[in-house]
């Protein structure tokens, strides 16, 4: 089972807003007291924070998704929705985030440095936020927003200032455990360090922290061997020390060519450094040759060889015996003096200036581009108001669907369609392509309290005309008497002229007539 990650994918997901409530309140002797309905809770965030007691990423390895939780919906009697906690997730010290596609989101130093993964949404807005001079009683309140979700790659880049390099056996894990009090695994094998280790050493006053990572072989760039994954935990060195075994019987090796071939393996994985401006490439940084194993006679006269040439090359040449302590003092002490001269140069952390941008008043929160799709011309609106404005809307509630009409018209929306030649029909998405709300466009009247007069949950302006209207039933009644007036004179011009009698009414009268002689 590993026991060591320094890279991982963490799916995140903040905490879904909380709906807010639509309610009435309702008293005794007051039926309808006026709108009380509270708003929803926050949801929670997923954030990244250092922790010294974190040495590796392998809980996210086990666990590579995390949500938040969601804020509660609000209630009536102006309760609000309980925000959602949250979710607090320790990461070493050096861990950098970046994105699937590889770029670098942040690089978190220091302990408590913090990065918002995944931030939760807001709460839906309750029918008490939203009432006004005009809409005195909504029947409705706004959802909550849901959470972002977004999947970053963690790498950890171990925090050093001495890095051990060289090929595998040729004594660095031996070297680390005599300067410092670090007990990597040690045996007479290659390839016996899988994992990068870290010691601190002592030399006077100076404390600096050297690392160990696995050894490198010729065409590790290509992944032979465990490959150049492993170096990320050298990028923030001062100091690279090249560790030369002197006492090796592979035919073919000798220090010289052991080091010619890591500073090849070296350059071949500087290019996907990841500097910041303050770095630079590995293969450029100060070196230290360290001639081991100095304690076999053999390797002795070996080292008293080769010294010479390391040293017509511009570099610090120091034998030494990881067995038996030999020449370590002065080398632990050199290697503080590099470390000492490196964070004098090192640029000094500085805060942050705060700039505080005004909101812009010329419409610019949100863009309106025309589009085609299939040859279809349609209107896309982008912008951080338009776009919540409309994930936190109940699209089954026409009263909420007038509401955001009414917000996209105060907020210049329709200003400009008309500008960009959107006519009514025409068809606008609002939001991303993959999950943008289409709709066919038509010019909204702006509300007032002439529009607002039906029932709750009702907009007059979206809902279908099933009653006539005043001047419609009054049109129909001016109708309806003009046409009984007709009736009445064709009637009684009928009727003066002999053409209108009624038989039954004729034979009525003669009889009356004979009773009364």
């Amino acid at each position: 089972m590993a026991s060591f990650v320094d890279r991982v994918v963490l799916h995140a997901s903040g905490g879904n807003g909380g709906n807010g409530c639509a309610s009435i309140r309702r008293e005794k002797f007051k039926p309808l007291a006026g709108p009380d309905g509270g708003a929803g809770g926050m949801g929670g965030s997923v954030i990244l924070r250092v922790d010294g007691q974190v040495t590796t990423l392998l809980e996210f390895h086990h666990l590579p998704h995390r949500s938040a939780p969601s804020g509660t919906q609000g209630m009536g009697d102006y309760r609000q929705g309980a925000n959602g906690e949250d979710m607090i997730l320790s990461v070493p010290d050096g861990t950098v985030v970046k994105d699937t596609d590889g770029n670098v989101l942040a690089d978190l130093i220091g302990l408590g440095a913090e990065y918002v993964v995944a931030e939760g949404g807001h709460g839906g807005l309750g029918n008490n936020a939203l009432a006004s001079k005009n809409r005195k009683a909504p029947g409705f309140a706004l959802l909550g927003e849901p959470g972002n979700e977004a999947s970053v790659v963690l790498e950890l880049k171990t925090i050093a200032d001495v890095a051990l390099v060289g090929y595998p056996s040729a004594g660095k894990s031996s070297l680390i455990a005599a300067i410092s009090a670090a007990r990597p695994k040690i045996a007479d094998y290659p390839f016996t360090t899988l994992v990068p280790n870290l010691g601190v050493v002592q030399a006077g006053s100076s404390r600096y922290t050297v690392a160990d990572v696995p050894g490198l072989i010729e065409g590790a760039s290509e992944g032979k061997g465990l490959g150049l994954e492993f170096l990320r935990h050298i990028e923030r060195c001062a100091v690279l020390v090249h560790v030369l075994d002197c006492a090796t019987l592979d035919p073919g090796r000798d220090p010289v060519s052991d080091l010619e071939v890591i500073e090849q393996e070296l350059a071949a994985y500087a290019p996907d450094l990841q500097s910041d401006g303050s770095r630079i490439p590995l293969n450029e940084r100060p070196r230290v040759v360290v001639l081991n194993k100095v304690d076999v006679p053999e390797a002795r006269e070996l080292a008293e060889m080769v010294r010479p040439e390391f040293e017509a090359r511009g570099v610090k040449v120091f034998e030494v015996s990881a067995a038996s302590h030999e020449g370590l003092k002065q080398l632990t002490y050199v290697l503080a003096e590099y470390v000492e001269r490196a964070r004098k140069l090192a640029p000094k952390p500085s805060m942050a200036r705060t700039i505080i941008r005004p909101k812009a008043a010329d419409g610019s929160e949100f863009t309106v581009q025309r589009k085609e799709a299939g040859g279809q011309p349609f209107f896309e609106i982008r912008g951080t108001k338009p776009e919540r404005w409309v994930r936190q809307t109940d699209f089954t509630n026409e009263e909420a669907i007038g509401y955001l009409a009414d917000r996209l018209a105060t907020l210049g929306v329709e200003k400009q369609l008309f500008k960009a030649g959107a006519v009514a029909g025409d068809e606008v998405r609002i939001g991303p392509e993959q999950n943008a709300v289409i709709f066919d466009w038509e010019p909204t009247l702006v509300t007032g309290a002439e529009l607002l007069g039906g029932p709750r949950g009702t907009d007059a302006r979206i809902a279908e005309q099933l009653r006539p209207t005043r001047e419609e039933k009054r049109r129909e009644y001016t109708d309806r008497m003009d046409a009984k007036a007709e009736a009445r004179a064709e009637l009684w011009t009928e009727r003066e002229q002999g053409l209108w009698t009624d038989p039954d009414v004729a034979v009525d009268a003669a009889v009356d007539t004979k009773a009364d002689d």
